[in-house]
């Protein structure tokens, strides 16, 4: 049996279990307003992101590559003892999560996924964001951590987050490893997109999609167009959408995986 790798902590006492994964420059905190109410009903598992927060920062590229992502979810899921679970995945992480439930669909229950233009983009987005993440990596590799401290994601600059969650986010932030975070950009995000196999997922999925991100919107109509069975809630919120209407989140993830937990 396979070691995980990634940093984990698991949730709640009763239930199936449910891996969360955040995105890029994000952290465990991106679920703290979440985990009392998902705890209700089921174990959340709360990950970690190679170079972000307290998992570790490997040397090698392939780590790094959404497949070692699939199968480092699948080692956590092993170290559960858990035949089959539920999965959930915020920007960067719903590429990983939703590549998840395509490659082993007879180990996920049901899903859920928000904004993620990285999980459904097209060859001329990642033909855009290869000279950016380069770049990006050239710049971390050379200045350090304090490049980080003027990067657009930098929780400090959220404008919608509630401030505890905000806080916590900003803490974890100095966490972050500056060749965690270049190798991330060089060899996670160009290659996170599932758009060419979205019309396979097979699993029960929603999407909760954050409205006020006009920047999703093309994304979303193709989510819509191309998942079988999607079900969608849209919410007065933007990106971190669990975060900025965590109420509205909470209620709409409870009751889509309690009415498939009732099928399982």
């Amino acid at each position: 049996m396979s070691t995980p790798h990634l940093f984990h902590e698991v949730h709640g006492n009763r239930g199936p279990f449910l891996l969360l994964v955040h995105g890029m420059l994000s952290s465990r905190a991106q679920w703290m307003l979440n985990i009392e109410a998902l705890s209700e009903f089921c174990r959340p598992v709360v990950v970690e992101l190679f170079g972000h927060g307290r998992s570790p920062t490997p040397d090698e590229p392939e780590a790094y590559a959404p497949v070692r992502y699939v199968a480092e979810f699948e080692a956590i899921r092993r170290s559960l003892r858990a035949e089959r679970w539920l999965i959930c995945g915020q920007s960067l992480g719903a590429a990983l999560t939703l590549r998840y439930s395509l490659d082993c669909p007879d180990r996920v229950i049901a899903q859920v996924f928000t904004n993620s233009n990285s999980a459904l983009a097209d060859e001329a987005w990642r033909e855009r964001v290869i000279p950016l993440m380069t770049a990006q990596a050239r710049h971390l590799r050379q200045v350090g951590h304090a490049a980080l401290e003027g990067h657009p994601l930098n929780p400090a600059r959220g404008k919608r987050l509630p401030r505890m969650a905000q806080a916590a986010l900003i803490a974890d932030y100095s966490l972050h490893t500056p060749d965690g975070i270049a190798a991330t950009g060089l060899y996670t995000v160009p290659e996170s997109s599932v758009r060419d196999r979205a019309a396979s997922i097979a699993v029960p999925t929603l999407l909760v999609a954050g409205e006020r991100e006009k920047g999703f919107d093309g994304a979303r109509a193709f989510a819509e167009r191309a998942i079988p069975g999607l079900t969608v809630a849209a919410l007065d919120a933007g990106h971190a959408v669990n975060l900025e209407a965590a109420d509205e989140f909470n209620d709409a993830v409870v009751s889509f995986f309690a009415a498939h937990l009732g099928d399982s």
